[in-house]
């Protein structure tokens, strides 16, 4: 009997043994680690840890030693009795530098880092939930080597290598967001996007055409939302997040929650998001010529201006923003999978600030200048096909419709009558892309696209005091246009050597645009419609050089283009007070030729350095310029006699600059990290790129340790002086301040900060934060608005 007992509790021993269970997680945020590999020290055995930081042990024996590895966090070797001792749970601290990492914006398929020769950087999810990005512009400016102008608070253009607007393209889990009518000067597109549903942005810097087409001169942003999370049993499990966020600069209130319900086969991410931005407060020191010691208000259906009893209030900036995300995840036969996503984005009235703070004649020119609601809705289809075949390994279908409106509200001083314009665009799109593995060294990406726009345009001036509604000038042609590309690619990757990796490609693109003009009552122009019928061939050549496991060298070659689209052929607007820009039936595509050479170097897993150096050659480059419209250089728009301009192929142009980068795991708890970007272009006018941004940075200091993290970083800007800004951002003295010659120019800046947050138990974290302590008043170069004065940042997190 005592045999039998015994018997009995060694098998349940024996079980227990062999069903024991790790668990993984940030020390920092007690969150589970996802794809851990622990190994032994024989590399002869190994486990990955599932979504919820957990793993089987039972491939391990007692007398093991382990290690546990992740390209974000920092190694950890432990003995399987220390194991036993932490009773199977093991915090892992974070590490500054990823040591290798996984993108999938290079060929729309993962890749591994260090195979690819473009300049790539990442931002992930916990990243943006930590520097608690406002927008999805504050986002990209978290990676500090994205500039980011803004217009007005509801605003935020990236710039890239000199690039921006309509010439850096932006990717939504696949699908382009630039559309017919993005325009060359600054646009605020990308805040549609939800930042608090963002699981990463990766940002390519180059032309990146081979893949993406139109529009990638300077880059690619490229977002994954977060993805549907399938459970590995048989039960249903929900999970989710929910905060909610205080700022003091502009009195930011945003709530947010979303949720993933996660079946074997079927699982949904749903997200909802409201924020609420009030004037922005700048800050109190130094450029006194930046406050706003005015503003109109309308008292008793009379024009007023009103002194601003605090000259640092930005009256009126603010504004508020929903964003709803449903995704919807279906596992089919096989590993075949169908995705739906849906986004919607709706913004209040965002004004227009730095035409609001205007003048004319000695007084405020504008009595009212906003856009109305901006409104982005899209929806997405793909489905993903993972069965070998003589075609291909893996291939996405992904079928997709934007619905887009924008509109423009503005009424000078004084004025009863409004104008308005709105703007609406519809966007169908198909991409079919493929991959074929050929050999152990080599795999082929392959597919084609298509995506046709259709654009409608209406107007009117209406009497604020009576209602009345005249007929008023379009923004775009009032008979419609459509937009048309259609284009394939192949990309072609082979390791030649275990040291050398080469990277090819080649992509064909045509473009068919129309626009027809009805109504000549406000623009007699000698023509009633506009094509454009053209084609593009784009190619890429890049090699990844390993001389050792801890260092590589990238050599890319590459050409993007950029084709005419309706805003560049076929707009009617005011540029700046006193201009009018017109249509142009002549307009070419423009190119961009790049090199980039860039090196990358690890010492001993905690030290990297990066280096990154490029030339781009632009030609066919497309500027506003002085134009005619039958015979006449000056006609009226709004009631104003305007010099006229269009969009032209004026000249060719370079751009080159170097990008820097440091990281560091000082200590086990201590990182350092530090960034330098600076660039220079000029036409063939020697006059000065516009969208080229000054020399930007930072640099930080970061502690992490059980339940905690704070971060001490400081962000800089050069200046840039009178004879070194573009001749177009001369005319805009207003946005900027003045040199001791009386002449504009963009002054030099730097912010302290400080971020960080406690976790008070796994499920609910606080963060706390201090950006601009010095409070120092500012503007980034072309910005319309004033930058944040010292703000102070508070938010509560839970995850269920």
């Amino acid at each position: 009997m005592r045999r039998i007992i015994f018997g009995i509790i060694c098998m349940i021993f024996g079980i227990t043994l062999q069903s024991q269970e790790i668990f993984v997680f940030d020390n920092s945020n007690l969150q589970p680690i996802e794809n851990l590999a622990i190994v032994n020290l024989q590399r002869t055995k190994s486990v990955i840890t599932d979504t919820r930081g957990k793993a089987k042990m039972d491939a391990f024996t007692s007398d093991e030693t382990l290690f546990f590895q992740h390209p974000s966090f920092q190694e950890l070797v432990l003995t399987y009795s220390q194991i036993k001792d932490l009773k199977f749970k093991i915090g892992l601290n974070a590490s500054t530098v990823n040591l290798s990492e996984i993108v999938i914006s290079a060929s729309k398929w993962e890749q591994k880092r260090e195979e690819v020769p473009n300049k790539i950087t990442t931002i992930k999810a916990k990243e943006i939930a930590f520097y608690n990005s406002q927008t999805s512009a504050d986002l990209l400016g978290v990676s500090n080597e994205v500039f980011i102008q803004k217009s007005q608070l509801g605003g935020g253009s990236p710039m890239i290598r000199g690039f921006s607007a309509n010439s850096v393209l932006i990717v939504v889990d696949g699908v382009r967001m630039n559309n017919a009518i993005y325009r060359s000067g600054n646009l605020q597109n990308v805040i549609s996007l939800d930042p608090n549903i963002i699981q990463s942005a990766e940002v390519i810097f180059g032309p990146g055409s081979i893949i993406y087409g139109s529009d990638a001169l300077g880059g690619v942003m490229d977002f994954h939302t977060k993805d549907v999370v399938f459970n590995t049993n048989k039960k249903t499990r929900v999970a989710g997040n929910a905060f909610s966020r205080y700022s003091t600069a502009n009195n930011e209130k945003t709530i947010h929650a979303d949720f993933n319900i996660a079946g074997r086969k079927f699982g949904s991410v749903s997200s909802i998001t409201y924020s609420d931005f009030g004037d922005l407060r700048m800050g109190s020191v130094g450029n006194d010529e930046y406050q706003r010691f005015e503003y109109v208000d309308r008292i008793g259906n009379v024009d007023s201006v009103i002194n601003n009893s605090d000259p640092n209030i930005q009256k009126f900036s603010g504004y508020n923003q929903l964003n709803l995300t449903q995704k919807l995840s279906l596992k089919i036969s096989g590993n075949n999978q169908l995705d739906y996503a849906f986004h919607l984005s709706t913004t209040s009235d965002i004004p227009r600030y730095d035409r609001l703070i205007q003048y004319k004649k000695g007084n405020l020119r504008y009595g009212d200048w906003h856009y109305g609601p901006q409104k982005w809705m899209m929806h997405s289809l793909t489905y993903n096909i993972n069965t070998d075949n003589d075609a291909f390994d893996h291939a996405k279908l992904t079928l997709a419709f934007q619905d887009v409106e924008e509109s423009r509200v503005n009424r000078s001083f004084g004025d009863d009558f409004l104008s308005s314009r709105t703007d609406e665009v519809k966007v169908y799109s198909l991409n079919m892309d493929m991959d074929k593995k050929l050999s152990n060294k080599s795999t082929l990406f392959y597919g084609f696209e298509g995506f046709f726009n259709k654009v409608t345009s209406t107007a009117f001036t209406e009497s604020i005091l009576t209602g009345e509604r005249l007929a008023e000038s379009t923004r775009y042609p009032d008979g419609g246009s459509n937009y048309t590309t259609a284009a394939m690619y192949i990309n072609f990757k082979s390791n030649i050597h275990k040291k050398i990796t080469l990277q090819t490609g080649l992509r064909f693109s045509q473009v068919f645009a129309e626009s027809k003009f009805i109504d000549t009552t406000f623009y007699n122009f000698d023509y009633d419609k506009i094509e454009l019928n053209t084609g593009a061939l784009n190619g890429s050549l890049g090699l990844v050089y390993r001389p050792s496991e801890k260092s590589t060298v990238n050599l890319n070659l590459s050409s993007g283009f950029r084709a005419p689209n309706i805003d560049d052929l076929a707009k009617v607007f005011d540029s700046e007070p006193g201009s009018v820009v017109v249509p142009n039936n002549t307009l070419k595509p423009e190119y961009a030729y790049n090199i980039d050479l860039g090196i990358t170097d690890k010492i001993n897993q905690k030290f990297r350095i990066e280096a990154t150096g490029f030339y781009t050659l632009i030609t066919n480059l497309m500027a506003r310029a002085d134009y005619t419209v039958n015979g006449m250089d000056s006609i009226y728009y709004d009631g104003e006699l305007s010099k006229v301009q269009a969009i032209q192929n004026v000249n060719s142009g370079w751009i080159a600059g170097i990008s820097f980068g440091i990281k560091a795991d000082l200590s086990e708890h201590l990182g350092f990290s530090t960034t330098l970007t600076y660039s220079k272009g000029k036409d063939s006018n020697n006059d000065p790129i516009r969208h080229v941004a000054p020399v930007f940075g930072s640099g930080g200091v970061s502690y992490s340790a059980r339940k905690i993290k704070v971060e001490a970083y400081v962000n800089f800007n050069g200046n840039i002086t009178n004879k070194n800004l573009s001749s177009s951002e001369q005319g805009k003295p207003y946005l900027y301040a003045t040199d001791d010659d009386g002449l504009p120019y963009s002054p030099s800046w730097y912010t302290l900060n400080i971020k960080s947050f406690y976790q008070i138990t796994s499920y609910l974290q606080i963060n706390f934060g201090i950006e601009n302590i010095l409070d120092h008043r500012y503007r980034p170069y072309s910005s319309g608005i004033v930058a944040p004065g010292r703000n102070i940042i508070l938010a509560v997190r839970a995850n269920f």
